[in-house]
């Protein structure tokens, strides 16, 4: 298995990081200081660089700092042996990604050479929040392990809209209504078995590491509900006979953008009756599985971005994951408010470690006994 990490970056103008060079090529990167010093933005920059997307913002230029009209991310990654440059450049509504100095295919490619995952205290919303929160971390997975699965979302996300228009603008019995129908059903079911390959690929996963995050008493379920026909002649008669109340309800009342990942404890919704433990163990249990997916996925262990991990997880559960991480020997990156949390030795004997303080935006290195 091939180790990906960021050797060297370069940031300017990400939120309050105006112009930083860093070199990183630790297993671990802790990054300590207060609220609002910059740790966080760091991991977005991250981020960033290797999939042209923030985890913070809708869209990447809500990223650039204020009263500031662009902003670069430059990294020179190691995938196993070979050494890749990656830029990234953001104007309002315009981003712009290089390949050691080549424009890649498309952003998706650019995305898919880089492959990192990010935990973060809004990850919450994975097990408290609405389906839409799985959909979109199973899309994810999808988008590594589905080579047709993005393209499946944007075509049938398109067609929905264009039928629901024709509903709300010429009615039920438009003339050409059928055709469009006909793709919703033929993406939509494209869509729906690439949900259903990621939902695979990670269930049996994240039970697994759910056993050891959690009471080992408590057994944690999931699987793809889907609110769709698997056949598609079934599946366009269902979106014919619903015409009317579709009409009415502003949306098509089956399809995958209903679609969930149903998480249940001891055989009840994980949503109705989990306690916040519970549920931190398993959005760490669906981290996990979303970086053994990556990794089988693309031959190479992911990034990883912890941004106060600390703080969402009790001492049993830190350590858990910890010795999960020691296993993996991927490259992380970890913010803190309390680097001594962060226990010598973690990580192995062998991990190579890097300490940098952060204020207002500056990088100090800190130097820590291994």
């Amino acid at each position: 298995m091939r180790r990906l990490s960021v050797e060297r970056l370069s940031v300017a103008n990400i939120r309050n990081l105006q112009s930083v060079t860093l070199d990183l090529g630790a297993d671990i990167v802790v990054l300590a200081g207060p609220n609002g010093s910059g740790k966080t933005s760091l991991l977005e920059a991250l981020y960033l660089l290797c999939t042209s997307k923030s985890f913070r913002a809708s869209r990447p230029a809500e990223s650039i700092a204020h009263g500031q009209g662009e902003a670069h991310v430059r990294g020179q990654l190691l995938d196993g042996s070979v050494k890749r440059t990656h830029r990234l450049a953001l104007k309002e509504g315009v981003r712009a990604v290089r390949l050691d100095e080549k424009r890649p295919p498309s952003l998706a490619a650019y995305a898919l050479a880089s492959p990192v995952v990010i935990f973060h205290p809004g990850e919450l919303t994975l097990s408290m929040g609405p389906a839409m929160e799985r959909r979109q971390f199973l899309d994810r997975v999808a988008f590594y392990t589905t080579p047709n699965g993005t393209k499946a979302l944007e075509d049938y996300t398109r067609a929905h809209r264009a039928r629901q228009k024709l509903l709300e603008t010429r009615g039920i019995d438009a003339a050409d209504i059928d055709p469009w129908e006909a793709l919703v059903a033929r993406h939509g079911l494209e869509l729906m078995q690439a949900r259903q390959h990621a939902a695979r690929t990670i269930v049996e996963a994240m039970e697994h590491a759910f056993e050891q995050f959690a009471s080992p008493q408590l057994v944690l379920r999931g699987k793809y509900a889907s609110t769709a026909p698997d056949d598609e002649e079934s599946y366009l008669t269902m979106l014919q006979n619903s015409r009317t109340a579709d009409l009415h309800r502003g949306s098509a009342r089956v399809g995958p953008h209903r679609d969930d990942l149903e998480l249940l404890l001891d055989g009840q919704p994980l949503r109705q009756v989990g306690s916040q433990g519970q549920h931190r163990a398993a959005v760490l249990a669906l981290k996990v599985a979303e970086i053994g997916a990556l990794e089988r996925a693309r031959g190479t262990k992911p990034i990883l971005l912890l941004d106060d991990v600390s703080s969402e997880l009790d001492a049993n559960r830190s350590r858990a994951f910890f010795a999960f991480l020691q296993r993996e020997h991927g490259q992380v990156f970890l913010t803190t408010t309390r680097p001594e949390w962060i226990e010598t030795g973690t990580f192995g004997s062998t991990c190579t470690r890097l300490d940098l303080e952060v204020d207002r935006g500056a990088f100090t290195r800190i130097d820590r006994q291994v």
